[in-house]
């Protein structure tokens, strides 16, 4: 069976984790056995996110003051070439019968997107709300509370749809080629038509498990697997109620009910991949992907 799987950047870098090196190629590493199990068995591509590491490229770039900063769709390609070393580095350690390539990959949206003018997808490190507030203040960001409670507050950037993966035809050639394809790293690198009709990027980040859900459908996989930093979809998360739940229908999930820029996209992104192909997806942790399938973990959504 060929199938997506999107690892989230939160599940590279834990939270509580700095944002180093050394703590992605540990986490990595600890994923990588599964991974590696899940693609004996089967045909795999490899989505990740890069939430935290292009936030962090972001203010490396903002920190030398001798050139302009760079722009968000050119630190997406700098995350997809680290990020998909680091998964490389990883798979091929616990994988080395298998060629894996990583794809530098641009993904199409629409400039008119009302996205644009409502930034919701957090990127780079965790503050405290007064700190984030001030550099809001200080750099002109938007920003928001991550997570429950109110505590944790993040930088927030333009997340538009993807409406269609550049690249496709590269990557659905290697896929049959028998290659372990890391691709869309980030969601992609976000791209509008520009006046000749080529490619040209935008200031945005676009969410991974979207891009993941189209790259899935147009790849024809059997399904999607949604790999993040807990354990599965909750009811009441965050609170003393909180319920993991283990399979529901996509016609009864709202992604609108959760979290925005986090739980919200994923559920999103599996209720449409669920619908479309009336195939299943799934969620939950990294690390755990063969136990996410056969049901001993995350949560299943069903068409």
């Amino acid at each position: 069976m060929r199938i997506l799987v999107a690892i989230g950047g939160n599940a590279l870098l834990k939270r509580g984790d700095t944002l180093g090196i050394g703590e992605q190629r540990r986490n990595m590493g600890q994923a990588a056995a599964a991974l590696a199990a899940l693609a004996r068995e089967h045909e795999v591509v490899l989505v990740h996110g890069n939430g935290p590491q292009v936030g962090l490229l972001a203010l490396e770039a903002d920190a030398y003051k001798g050139a302009p900063p760079y722009p968000l769709d050119v630190l997406g390609a700098e995350s997809q070439g680290m990020i998909g070393y680091v998964i490389e580095e990883a798979m091929r350690r616990a994988l080395p019968e298998r060629e894996i390539a990583t794809v530098l990959t641009q993904t199409m949206v629409d400039p008119a997107d009302p996205a644009f003018a409502k930034p919701s997808k957090p990127i780079g490190p965790v503050y405290d709300e007064k700190t984030a507030r001030a550099l809001a203040a200080e750099r002109g960001w938007a920003v928001a509370p991550d997570g429950p409670g109110g505590k944790a507050w993040r930088r927030v950037v333009a997340s538009p749809a993807p409406r269609r993966i550049v690249q496709l035809a590269a990557i659905r050639r290697l896929v049959e080629s028998g290659y372990l394809v890391v691709c869309a790293g980030g969601g992609g690198i976000p791209v509008r038509p520009g006046p000749s009709g080529a490619p040209e990027g935008v200031e945005a980040v676009i969410d991974k498990d979207l891009a993941a859900c189209l790259l899935a459908t147009d790849l024809d996989a059997g399904c999607l697997l949604i790999l993040t930093d807990v354990d599965g979809v909750y009811e009441a998360w965050g609170t003393p109620a909180q319920t993991r739940i283990e399979a529901v229908s996509a016609r009864m999930l709202d992604p609108a009910t959760f979290a925005a820029g986090s739980m919200g996209p994923k559920i999103e992104a599996a209720r449409n991949f669920a619908l479309a192909t009336g195939r299943p997806a799934f969620i939950g942790a990294l690390g755990k992907a063969a136990d996410i399938l056969s049901g001993r973990s995350g949560t299943r959504i069903d068409p």
